[in-house]
Formats: C-alpha cells, structure tokens, sequence
C-alpha cells in the first residue's frame, strides 16, 4: 500500500499523522525511564524516517539553523574536558539527535496539529499517572503529595501546565471546534485535579502566571499594533514594579506559607549555593556536559545524601542555568539562555506586530512558560524532555517564519528588509 506523502510530511494534509506522533512523543518524554530503550527508538522512528520521504522538505537548509545547534554542539565538545566523558559522550549525541527531531517535527507539524496532538499526549500522560500513580514523602518539609507516575511531583504539575496552555489555545485562540474543545475542557478538568493533589507550588504559580499572560495578550489583539506595543510596555514596567513590591512587602513569603513552603523553597537555595561553588572550578567550559551527577563522584554523592535520593539518580540543582554553568560553563550557558530568549522576544516581537498571529501567542505562550520554570526546573537543559522539544519547535519555527517574511519581500519585487520577529501571513 502506497501512502502519499502529504500524509506524512504535510503539514496541510498529514494532521492525523502529525497529531499522533506528538502526542506519543509527549508521553515517550514522560514515561522513557519506566518503558526504557524500546520507548526512546520509538520516539525516533517517528521522525527521522521521514527523512527518506522527502529530505529537502523534512530538513530544508541547516544552515539556516546553525544557532539553534550551537549549544548541543558545545555539550558535544565538552567531552574533551569532562571528568565523565563517558557520560558527557552519550548524552551530548543524545541531545544533538532530540534536537533534530524535533526541527524535523516543526518542519512537518502545523501550531494547530502541536495543540491537537499536546492534548492527547498531555492528556495520555496524566490519565496514565491517575490509573498507577502513587503518593510519595517529602523527607524534607514532611508531607506526601501526589506524584503520579513519575518521580517527582513537579514533573507531574509540568504536564499538567502545558495541558491547560494547550486546551487554552484549543479553547479561546479560536484553533479549534466541535470536540476537540469538549477534549479541550476535559483535559483541563484532569489538568487541575492533578495540579491540586500534587501541590508543586512551582506548577501552580507558573501556570497561573502564563495564564494570565495570555489572557492579556489575548485582549491587547484588539488593539492597532502601535497601540498594543505602548499598552504592552506599560503593563511590563506595571508587573515588575508590583512583582518587586511584593517581594520586599512580603508578599513572596506569603504565597509560599499558602503552599507550606519556606523560605528556603525546601532546600533549594541550599541546592543553588552549591550549584555556584560547583561552577566556580570550571567558569568558563563547565566540567562537561551531564557530567555532575554521576554516582561515584564524592560531591554528587554527598548531595544525593543529604536530601534523601536513594536511587542516586534523577536528581538536578532545580535551576536551569546554574545546571547549564557547572556542566558547560559560562560559554555553554549563555549558548542555551540566546535560543530561549531570541525565542521569546522573537515571537513577542511577532505578536505585537501583525494584526493577528495565532501561531506566534501559541508559541510564546510555550516560550513564556519554559523561561520561568528556568529559575527553578531544568526542563530544557536534558535530552527526552517536553521542555527541550517545545523549545526548539518554536525557534524553528521562528526561524522559518522570518525567511518565509522575506522572501516575500524578495518575490513581489521589494527587497525591504523584515522587522525581527515577523511572518508571512
């Protein structure tokens, strides 16, 4: 049987196909340490064979893509200098490859087929973590909270945000109708049960953040362009002066005692002072990439200790660029921070500009939630994670949308040259 190849390599005609790759991609991601090698080839074989169909179309030109390699190529080259090539060997090549795959998926996969298929794997994710989840001690702060079927309850509460991002596009972006926003409402419902009973303060309050956000940024559509940049910039300079505020009020003690929190966020200000004293042997290059946390090692081991990891495994300093600096040092962190941040302004830059851009509040919304989970997660930093493939599909994205806007320029005969961050419509 012949499939032909719009099926596969769209992204107008291949939405079933697109939507059902995301979407066990999203739950390979959350599920790989339980299901093991097997889930990991799967993951691939859902991607780079689509290369055989059409290599011009599934790759276009890399090098047009070159920055976004920058810092998996770095972590690659840190295994001259790592104190683990081994490790550094293996998961620099593993995070090159996720890196590929998921520009193959942004090459094929439409914002709208992402939001339909991070419904479903969102949705599989956490009706999987409802049917054989457990409850789990927090040795340090003495509670027991909900950790689904993952190790940790932050990792649930992170599947559980990008659920009600994607139902939020699905339901009030206009992307969607019929039933899959009766799948958008359901997913929701689950999303909220399952921030609630995990009680990771980091979810909820990143959520809610990012949800407002988009409200905003929703409502500031119905200005002109030029109006929405001066709103937008007023309400910034708004948000950051009630944030500080807050912080000096004690507002930021506040709002931890409602999630029983203390002012050492259970440790973690600890963990980042030894995250910078680690980083200080290695400033400049790190000591290679994953090369930290492996057992033997007497620091990695006294940490593991002294916040209770048994397994000696599955452990990180909860902040994405002290992580970033102890492996790969200043250089490799500034690498890392440059494809976030020219994501975000990129298509906030997108957002404010064109009259209407549901692609660009999609990605951003995507962009906004990763950056502030940076200060205390490392979903970008790892190979196999939702965080690293979202980031990349949407500097794909970005990416393209900019040679899109210009050769646009170039064909109707004026070669003006683009603003940052605009797309063909």
């Amino acid at each position: 049987m012949r499939i032909a190849k719009h099926r596969l390599i769209g992204p107008e005609g291949n939405e079933a196909y697109g939507a059902f790759a995301v979407a066990l991609s999203l739950f390979v991601f959350a599920y790989s340490f339980r299901f093991g090698q097997v889930s990991i080839l799967a993951y691939y074989a859902l991607w780079l064979p689509l290369v055989a169909v059409d290599y011009r179309r599934v790759l276009g030109n890399y090098a047009h893509y070159l920055w976004l390699f920058a810092f998996a190529l770095f972590a690659c080259l840190s295994v001259f200098w790592s104190q683990a090539p081994g490790a550094t060997m293996r998961t620099g090549l593993q995070y090159l490859s996720h890196v590929v795959c998921a520009l193959i998926a942004m090459r094929v996969v439409d914002t709208r087929t992402l939001v339909r298929g991070g419904l479903i794997g969102t949705g599989l994710v956490l009706f999987y973590s409802l049917a054989f989840g457990v409850y789990h001690l927090d040795p340090l702060d003495g509670t027991y909270s909900f950790v689904g079927a993952f190790a940790s309850k932050n990792q649930l509460g992170f599947y559980a945000s990008l659920a009600v991002l994607f139902a939020f596009a699905a339901l009030f972006l206009g992307m969607e109708r019929g039933v899959w926003k009766l799948a958008a409402v359901g997913c929701v419902l689950v999303a909220l049960y399952c921030l609630k009973a995990s009680q990771s303060a980091t979810s909820v309050l990143t959520t809610v953040a990012v949800a407002g956000l988009c409200v905003a940024l929703r409502a500031l559509e119905m200005l002109a362009p030029r109006h929405r940049k001066m709103l937008f910039s007023a309400l910034a300079v708004l948000t950051v002066g009630l944030g500080l505020a807050a912080v000096y009020g004690g507002g930021f003690e506040m709002i931890l005692g409602v999630f029983g929190k203390d002012a050492t966020l259970t440790g973690r200000t600890y963990l980042w002072q030894q995250g910078i004293a680690a980083a200080s042997a290695a400033p400049l290059v790190g000591i290679g990439y994953q090369a930290f946390w492996v057992q033997g090692f007497a620091e990695a081991e006294r940490l593991w200790a002294a916040f209770f990891i048994a397994g000696r495994s599955g452990f990180h300093f909860h902040n994405t660029f002290i992580a970033a600096t102890v492996e790969t040092g200043l250089i490799g962190c500034l690498l890392l921070s440059m494809v976030l941040l020219a994501t975000l302004t990129g298509h906030l830059s997108r957002l404010l500009s064109a009259a209407r851009d549901r692609e660009a509040l999609v990605l951003f919304t995507i962009a906004a939630l990763l950056a502030v989970r940076t200060f205390v997660e490392i979903d970008i930093l790892n190979p196999y994670h939702v965080g690293s493939f979202l980031l990349y599909f949407a500097a794909g994205k970005l990416t393209d949308g900019r040679r899109s806007r210009a050769h646009r320029f170039v064909s109707a005969g004026r070669p003006i040259r683009p603003r940052l961050g605009t797309v063909a419509a």
